[in-house]
């Protein structure tokens, strides 16, 4: 079997894996970046709706320095286009920002019209009455399992995918690393050569436990129970975890602290030799280092065997609530417009994400990109990001321990015991 064929079909096997949602962890708002190349007005429905003129709310969670944000702002021009009667306010927020904005607008009774966001936004909406289901407003079948499977609860489906992956990987310097290391023995070998040579080995944000739960899956724990609601941070492979965490800072394999937009600056201006990112940020990365840009998985944790496990979903399109009812046709209109086929591999080309639509998921031109490939291996052994209300709960619990434990305020066994009774008390409140 060819190399290539080989890499098709481990790409369509990451399409029926069940997936589940990002970053939690913040998008970062960092420096504007040149515009991103307006799509092309491609697939215009062979019987468009009737539109009257309407002016809609779009707001997004997707960052400028990817070139991710003026993608989105592209898009919605390309449909204006097509379509002048329709215009577009397009809002970048912040990840955290968007739900807790959303929350509020969507409860005071004015919500933006159209959401593009992370799946685990589902829980919390879904809970609070404030999106719709999209099963009877768009062909499902036409995305991928795994980016369907992302935003289900209670047997209906609460998004439409636009991408699939949102997980971490390793991204490495190949002008200050020459091969990735493999397991974690290996990395604090390594990590001792780079420091002696006055480069930081890694960085990642250390502000936000997205950025740490692969390593959980790595030591063998889990956030939740075989029942994917009951918590279980207070483990001995959560202590490890921890335990790992603090060792990295204090042996100097990363820097004293380092939030989204340090571990990103330092990575690009070649201070560090690796970082611990995700896909979404693969496209600027690739622009940034071309042929020195190197992607491997995350190094196998060499005590237990086992790869680190980032979690793994996508984004979404969402509705809101309570939408005037002649808005619902003209929204329907411009999702199918931005998923078809050409827009999804016009994503691929300018943004390297996976595309949802399954057809453009099988296209030959993401086996034949070596970045592509290795962001779909990576995402092979990924878990599902969990849906449900009580992950967010699991979020909030696990940061401030996380920093804590790292800050040395806090043993690795106090940190998981206490963000264990934090998580059942947060679990509570949504009972």
């Amino acid at each position: 079997m060819s190399k290539k064929l080989w890499i098709l079909i481990s790409l369509l096997i990451v399409a029926a894996m069940v997936l589940g949602a990002c970053a939690p962890a913040a998008a970062p708002t960092e420096e504007a970046a040149p515009p991103a190349e307006q799509p092309a007005a491609t697939e215009a429905p062979a019987e468009p709706p009737a539109m009257e003129p309407m002016a809609l709310q779009l707001w997004h969670q997707e960052g400028e320095a990817e070139n991710a944000a003026q993608y989105v702002q592209a898009l919605a021009d390309a449909y204006t286009a097509m379509h002048p009667e329709i215009t577009f306010e397009v809002t970048n927020k912040n990840t955290e920002v968007l739900r807790e904005d959303f929350q509020t607008a969507a409860l005071a009774g004015a919500p933006p019209d159209l959401l593009w966001t992370v799946n685990d936004h589902a829980g919390p909406f879904t809970t609070a009455e404030i999106i719709i289901p999209v099963d009877e407003l768009f062909d499902l079948s036409l995305y991928a399992e795994s980016g369907n499977a992302a935003t289900q609860l209670g047997g209906q489906h609460w998004g439409v995918p636009i991408t699939v992956g949102n997980h971490l990987m390793l991204y490495y310097n190949k002008a200050l690393l020459s091969e990735p290391p493999a397991d974690t023995d290996a990395l604090l070998a390594v990590g001792e050569e780079l420091k002696a040579a006055g480069v930081i080995p890694l960085v990642y944000n250390q502000t936000e436990p997205f950025f740490a739960s692969p390593w959980l899956g790595g030591f063998g724990g889990a956030v939740f129970a075989e029942d994917g609601l009951t918590p279980t941070l207070n483990t001995p492979e959560m202590v490890a975890t921890l335990a790992w965490l603090k060792q990295l800072k204090d042996e100097g394999m990363v820097p004293p602290e380092s939030d989204y937009d340090g571990a990103d600056t330092l990575f690009k201006e070649g201070k560090a030799a690796m970082i611990v990112n995700g896909d979404w940020t693969l496209g600027a990365y690739k622009e940034h280092f071309g042929e020195n840009l190197g992607i491997a998985r995350i190094p196998t944790v060499s005590s237990t065997g086992l790869p680190p496990a980032p979690m793994t979903s996508g984004k979404f399109f969402m509705i809101p609530a309570g939408l005037d009812e002649a808005k619902i046709p003209v929204l329907v209109d411009f999702v199918n417009f931005a998923t078809n086929q050409e827009n999804q591999l016009d994503m691929v080309a300018k943004l390297a994400r996976l595309p949802a639509l399954k057809t453009a998921l099988a296209d030959p031109s993401i086996a034949d990109d070596p970045y592509l490939a290795g962001s779909a291996d990576q995402m092979l052994v990924g878990i599902p990001m969990p849906t449900v209300p009580e992950m967010r709960c699991v979020w909030d619990s696990w940061k401030p321990e996380m920093q804590a434990v790292l800050a040395g305020s806090k043993t690795p066994e106090a940190g998981a015991a206490d963000s264990q009774t934090a998580a059942e008390a947060c679990i509570v409140t949504l009972q």
